[in-house]
Parts: structure tokens; C-alpha cells; sequence
């Protein structure tokens, strides 16, 4: 999109800390001269799931509070 459009991720690459727990957002900005459309299922980022050593993943159906206790606080919210 970049190349063709004009369309880039800000912010980029982005670090989601481990205690986060809300929606995964994705700022896109267009530096062209054309408006461009993003249709609900295009690809426009890529995720990178990193290993946490000593991390022990446990399926569950809902996910506890934070350690933090920032929960769904996004962008801005470390400080």
C-alpha cells in the first residue's frame, strides 16, 4: 500500500506490552494525493508474535485484570 498508494503505518513497529488487553488498533496515514479506500478485510499491517520466555499460555474464555491494571487502555496510557 505504501509503495502504491501512499498509505503507511505510524508508530511503526509498535510494541504491545504483555499485561495489555483491549482491541489491537492500527494507525494508517496517507501521505498521496488520492484518497484511498480500506475496505473491512484488506491487509494493511502485519503482526508479530514474539516468545516469552518462561511464559506458560492457559486457554481460558475470559482474560483477567492486567497485572498493571491498565486493562484496555491504548495508546498513551505507559506514560
Amino acid at each position: 500500500m505504501a509503495a502504491k498508494h501512499g498509505i503507511t503505518v505510524l508508530n511503526s513497529p509498535g510494541l504491545i506490552d504483555p499485561g495489555y488487553r483491549g482491541e489491537l488498533k492500527v494507525i494508517l496515514v496517507n501521505l498521496g494525493q488520492e484518497s484511498v479506500p480500506i475496505e473491512r478485510g484488506q491487509r494493511i499491517a502485519q503482526l508479530l508474535v514474539l516468545e516469552t520466555p518462561g511464559l506458560r499460555l492457559i486457554e481460558t474464555a475470559e482474560l483477567p485484570v492486567a497485572p498493571d491494571e491498565r486493562g484496555e487502555l491504548g495508546f498513551g496510557s505507559s506514560g
